[in-house]
């Protein structure tokens, strides 16, 4: 669960800063410190998954990413994209442990 969730966060601070790349030209110092802090708390939530936590942070960060949309009209896209990407890795997640859990509770047989 934490291995997918740290990846949809990974992926999403290179976006951020792709983002930042075409906000540069357009937009003022306070449009890129609002991206570029944003792009560094997506990273550091990456690396607090353990806990659940890590999981209420990046949901967090996802309605920030989707608001970003207001400085860069294709984040609105990305970050529904992406909310869709961590939702999934959310459920895929939480059922992959379920499945690793019932097989070390009950190996199969050989």
């Amino acid at each position: 669960m934490r291995v997918l969730g740290a990846a949809v966060l990974a992926m999403e601070f290179l976006v951020m800063d792709f983002a930042l790349l075409i906000a540069m030209n357009k937009h003022g110092a306070l449009a890129l410190s609002l991206g570029a802090t944003l792009a560094l708390v997506i990273l550091l939530t990456a690396g607090a998954m353990k806990k659940m936590t890590g999981w209420y942070l990046g949901t967090v960060w996802q309605l920030c990413l989707i608001a970003y949309g207001a400085v860069v009209p294709a984040m609105y896209f990305l970050g529904f994209l992406f909310a869709g990407l961590w939702v999934s890795a959310f459920l895929i997640g939480r059922k992959g442990e379920a499945v690793r859990a019932s097989l070390l509770a009950n190996p199969p047989a050989e």
